[in-house]
């Protein structure tokens, strides 16, 4: 039996044919799960289709040439309708063929998708690692889907859904991603700087999140749980990766710094390891002592990336952060004081009721800390996330319209400040925080003493070009 995948890409301008190319990272996801088939004796081949750039029939000629009996595809909300595309297309050719979609898209709409794409066969929910092997079986030898937990399908002109398989407790007993079925490169850019040049890839650590912010999903995806895998497990995993040339990695953990003496623990066998290695990390504001950034610092952390989300505490609350605008400012500069070369604030605003004052305090708040680039977004919500429930059932949102797509909460929200109107005071924000002589005075300082941003600087000259560009789209 031949099980191959699509990672799908973004919907561009509504346009199934032309779908976005550019991937920052491989889909884990999708690697994971062809680990775990191939020990199974399973053939496997994979297609991120972000990564090669190509159109949705150009996937479907990538799919027909490989001719598998099962076809799945890994989505989120922005790329379910580019796979739906693909899947219809696929099935038309080969109606025999089976279609699975999974991830997070998939787990929290599995009837919507059932009862609006007739060419999807079924939905696999939640983890996919163990499910995927009895599905596989069950296939093959005719067995009862019935009796594979975690999954949704049709049968006799009904949706099923099994019960919910549990949550992998032990992920040391998960293969390694297998990440040879993919030949493409990736690289780590913000705001249109390739910020690893290396050969780099991403590796997790650690899946799920205990908090529970309101604009998330992946912690009702994960079932509010954390679980990490052993640190020698993990260390296993960079020596392998370290042997096969790759020199930067980013940690994708849902939240990588929960348990900070796990964290100092790694970083410490990165370093008996000697391993020469440059690392992209993430953090809550609220958990990250110095002696944790500074063994992070030290093991190769060059870039740090927190999500601050708001100067406004009131906002904060609104979105359950559990987290205080001074934690945030006071981990910049425990950041800086470690060591870090590059630190990133990521900005959510465009909260129902937020003002346009509540807006400009968090912009000047991003200029006033020692961050060096800010991230500026505006507040999406998508099934899952407790601000979705929230404005279905004040009846703003209509779920029939938007389950699939997700939605900004300004263009909908009727005391919000207009989705256009932040638009223009983001655009605004970035290039007056781009362009302060004491801004590009300390950056040129910072770079002057860090080999790791002077490397990235020179690997990016040849880009300046493209970095424009990526800065005029970022909104």
């Amino acid at each position: 039996m031949k099980f191959s995948f699509i990672n799908a890409s973004v919907i561009e301008g509504h346009r199934h044919e032309k779908a976005r190319g550019s991937a920052s990272s491989p889909p884990l996801g999708i690697l994971y799960l062809g680990a775990v088939l191939r020990n199974h004796g399973v053939e496997v081949s994979a297609l991120d289709q972000p990564a090669k750039g190509f159109t949705v029939e150009e996937a479907v000629n990538w799919a027909s040439k490989e001719d598998p009996d099962i076809l799945g595809f890994s989505v989120f909300s922005s790329s379910g309708r580019t796979a739906a595309a693909i899947c219809k297309r696929v099935k038309e050719q080969n109606p025999n063929i089976v279609t699975v979609f999974g991830n997070i898209y998939a787990t929290l709409n599995p009837e919507r998708i059932l009862m609006k794409y007739p060419s999807i066969d079924m939905i696999v929910r939640g983890e996919g690692e163990r499910t995927v092997t009895e599905l596989v079986s069950r296939l093959g030898n005719g067995g009862n889907l019935r009796e594979v937990r975690g999954i949704s399908f049709r049968e006799g002109g009904k949706i099923i859904s099994t019960p919910d398989r549990p949550l992998i407790e032990n992920l040391d007993s998960i293969p390694f991603p297998e990440r040879k079925l993919l030949d493409s490169d990736y690289h780590c850019m913000i705001l249109g700087v390739n910020v690893a040049p290396k050969k780099f890839t991403s590796i997790v650590s650690s899946r799920g999140c205990v908090y529970r912010c309101r604009f998330c999903n992946c912690t009702q995806f994960t079932q509010y749980r954390w679980r990490h895998r052993s640190v020698q497990n993990t260390l296993e995993e960079l020596n392998l990766l370290v042997g096969d040339g790759y020199k930067q990695f980013i940690f994708s953990d849902d939240n990588f710094t929960t348990n900070k003496k796990r964290v100092i623990e790694l970083c410490r066998a990165i370093r008996r390891e000697k391993m020469d290695v440059d690392l992209i990390c993430e953090g809550r504001v609220d958990n990250c002592s110095y002696e944790m950034l500074w063994e992070m610092a030290r093991a190769g952390c060059r870039v740090m990336y927190f999500g601050i989300e708001s100067a406004n505490q009131r906002i904060l609350d609104y979105y359950n952060k559990q987290a205080t605008p001074q934690q945030a400012e006071n981990a910049v500069k425990t950041a800086r004081k470690a060591g870090m070369d590059i630190i990133i604030g990521s900005f959510i605003v465009g909260a129902p009721d937020e003002t346009r004052d509540e807006i400009q305090n968090t912009i000047n708040f991003a200029k006033r800390i020692s961050i060096d680039f800010p991230q500026f977004n505006i507040l999406g919500v998508y099934p899952g996330m407790d601000i979705w429930s929230e404005l279905v059932a004040k009846q703003i949102i209509n779920e029939e319209e938007y389950w699939e797509s997700g939605v900004p909460v300004p263009q909908v929200c009727p005391d919000a400040v207009p989705f256009q109107d932040i638009k223009r005071m983001l655009n605004e924000a970035l290039y007056n925080f781009l362009k302060r002589p004491s801004f590009i005075l300390e950056e040129l300082a910072r770079t002057s003493k860090s080999a790791f941003r002077m490397n990235t600087l020179l690997s990016n000259v040849k880009r300046a070009g493209a970095i424009r560009e990526g800065l005029r789209n970022m909104f």
